[in-house]
Formats: structure tokens, sequence, C-alpha cells
């Protein structure tokens, strides 16, 4: 039986960031090159016949606008900076339009809050790009805004910044066409490790404080600069001139949780980062994240991230995946199989559907 052809549209809004829409679509692309087989058919929209500006200045010509008379499997909105100013009605109303025809729509960047201007997101989780978050929080309240890399919500799929929507794909084609498919499009852009939906993105602690609490700001970098060997709740509070009762009310209030929850969670992720990117021994890294015992360390690993410390080392790059469901014939996709019939690596993973 032929392999459905996904149909994908990407809508630009000005001051996209390119490296957002590079991430999902060139593994759209390698997924077809190694398959050799037209899994995914992309296509490049904008509000107009004129080329969309991206935020690092490069122009990119669209293929289709949103008055012409397409359909798509999934259609995502590819935000950037201002994103506030870079849309208009008429694209949500189109939005509006898509959802009505049970088009799959998702966010890639900033595009989220997009989607939740739209009404689109009510009453689900997305994942935005951590300096959009509190803004879009705020505005649509009726919105849950998480920390993760990428959320897949129902009929929605957002995704923070940067190469979080290579993560993306790579869980989807994962899903759609299984394991081997998606790490050999990882291995092909030398991603060493595929980050899967439990995973967050970095916020900068500056960002999410600003100036407004210098003292919890002062106890957190104390945290991390000793991490091999911690330093005693009271002893911090006591480094920056505040009562210990006054430290865990600022925890609890602006970072939600107590301070030994929030250090022990600093020094497991410094362990992660080192079983997955050394090769120290589990004790040594224990040693090095201040763990009194490899088994101390191990039962704290286990409580708080759900593996042991080996199961970790050990489970390589292996896609933390759920069963999840969700004919344009576009010349330039067929031409970017043709142009890669000459490469070694064409057609060289056989795709399994999941049934």
């Amino acid at each position: 039986m032929a392999t459905k052809t996904v149909r994908i549209g990407f809508l630009l809004l000005d001051q996209f960031t390119m490296i957002a829409l590079a991430s999902a679509v060139d593994p759209l692309r390698m997924a077809n090159q190694l398959s050799g087989e037209e899994l995914y058919n992309w296509h490049v929209i904008g509000s107009d016949n004129q080329s969309v500006l991206a935020s690092d200045g490069i122009r990119v010509s669209v293929d289709e606008t949103i008055s012409d008379d397409f359909s798509y499997d999934i259609l995502f909105v590819v935000g950037g900076i201002n994103i506030t100013q870079t849309y208009s009605k008429r694209e949500l109303a189109w939005l509006a339009q898509l959802n009505r025809k049970k088009t799959i729509i998702g966010g890639l960047c900033t595009g989220a809050y997009v989607l939740a201007h739209a009404g689109l997101l009510d009453g689900q989780e997305c994942s935005v790009h951590w300096e959009c978050a509190a803004s879009l929080q705020e505005k649509f309240p009726r919105v849950t805004c998480n920390n993760r890399l990428f959320t897949v919500s129902r009929s929605r799929l957002t995704c923070s910044g940067g190469v979080a929507p290579m993560d993306m794909m790579l869980y989807n084609i994962a899903i759609e066409h299984g394991h081997t498919l998606a790490n050999a499009v990882a291995n092909m852009f030398v991603c060493d490790r595929v980050r899967s939906h439990t995973d967050h993105q970095r916020v900068p602690l500056r960002h999410m404080l600003s100036i407004v609490q210098p003292k919890l700001m002062e106890v957190v970098e104390l945290m991390e600069a000793n991490i091999e060997e911690p330093i005693e709740l009271e002893d911090l509070a006591g480094f920056v001139g505040i009562s210990r009762r006054q430290q865990e009310r600022l925890f609890h209030k602006y970072l939600d949780c107590t301070p030994s929850r929030f250090y022990l969670g600093l020094r497991l992720e410094r362990a992660r980062q080192l079983l997955k990117q050394s090769f120290m021994s589990v004790i040594d890294i224990a040693g090095a994240c201040g763990f009194v015992s490899p088994a101390h360390f191990s039962r704290c690993y286990r409580k708080h991230i759900g593996l042991s410390p080996r199961e970790e080392r050990s489970s390589g790059r292996n896609l933390d995946l759920s069963n999840n469901n969700g004919h344009i014939n576009f010349d330039h996709v067929k031409e970017c199989l043709q142009a890669a019939r000459n490469e070694p690596s064409f057609a060289s993973v056989k795709v399994h559907m999941n049934s």
C-alpha cells in the first residue's frame, strides 16, 4: 500500500525566524530522501504574493497565499520577533477557517501567540519561545503556557524557538514512520541527542525574575556555583542577608518549589549532562554533583528523572514517544527527491508504517 503524503503548510509572518523554518522543513526533506518516498509535501504561504522578510534580513518567496484554495493536513504559523505587531485579523480569520476544516494547526517559535489570539489554544497547553511566554500567558489566561520544547495537544502542535522545531518534527516522524527513520534523519544533521516533548527549554532565570528579586538571584547563583559541594540552606540565606523563612517564601512565590528541591534539580540536571556528554563513571558523576554515595545518587535520579543513571546513559537516542495520530503535488518537493537520487543516502532507510 502506497504511503500517504502528509501535506504541510508554513504561514510566514513578517520578521519570522529563519532558523525555526529551516529546522522544521529540513527534517521533512531528509525523511523523504532517506526513505526514497514523498512522505511529506511542504508549501510556504504568505498573506499575499509578496516575499516575506525574515528577522535576519533574508526575503523568502511564497508558493501560495491565504486567498488561494488549497488544503493542508497540518498548517504551521512561523513567528519571530515583534509577534504582537506582525499578523492581521485576516490571517486570524483564515486560521479559524482552517480549524473548522479540522486541519491540524501549529506554531513555531512565537507562532503560538497567534494561535492563542485566534482562540485556537483555549483550554489547551502550548509551547512558545521563552521571551514570549509571559506576555502570552498574561493576555490569554485560558491558555496554559508551559516551558517544554514542544507540545502535542489534541489537534495542536506548538514549539519554542531555535532548533526546537527539529525535535518536534523528529518526534512526529518517529510516530508516523518509526524510530529508525527518525534517528537516521537526526544522524544526517549531526544531532547527537533527540530531545523529547518532556524536555524543557532553558529560560534565563534573570529573564524570569528580572531585577525584582535580586536576593533570590544571589541564592540561585550560589547554588549554581556550588554543585559539587552543596551549601546548607541556612548558610545560603545568611550569605545573602535574608532569613531561612524569607528564602522559602521567595522560592515558593517565584519558582513554585522549595529551595532544597530547586537545588537538587540543578544537581540532577548537571548529572544528566555529564551522563550524556561525558565518559565519566557514574561514581565520579555522583561525587561531582554533590551526592554522598552512588546509591543515594541513583535513588534520587530515578525518583526525579524516571530512569536510573545507567539506564539514562544506555538509552542512547531512543525517542520518548506515545501513540498519536494526527494531493497537492508541489513540484519543488519532487525536485528535491529527484536531486537527492545521486546521494548515497537516498532510500537508505526502509519505512515501516505504524499500524
